[in-house]
């Protein structure tokens, strides 16, 4: 039996900043719909996704 190599969990970084500003980008829009989705049905969920895009702005104002 021979050893086999999973890649699940492996990362590749980004290694362009467009790419980067990007990503962050799209990210951040799309935990703001998440979060405006769920506001009135589960708020500890969309608390959740409200502090996760504001760390991307964060980000994404420091690399711009």
């Amino acid at each position: 039996m021979e050893k086999q190599y999973c890649r699940v969990g492996s990362v590749t970084p980004i290694t362009a900043k467009a790419d980067t500003v990007t990503m962050l980008e799209y990210q951040y829009q799309n935990f703001l719909d998440k979060a405006s989705n769920i506001e009135y049905t589960n708020t500890k969920l969309g608390d959740f996704f409200e502090q996760k895009a504001k760390k991307l702005q964060k980000a994404l104002e420091s690399l711009v």
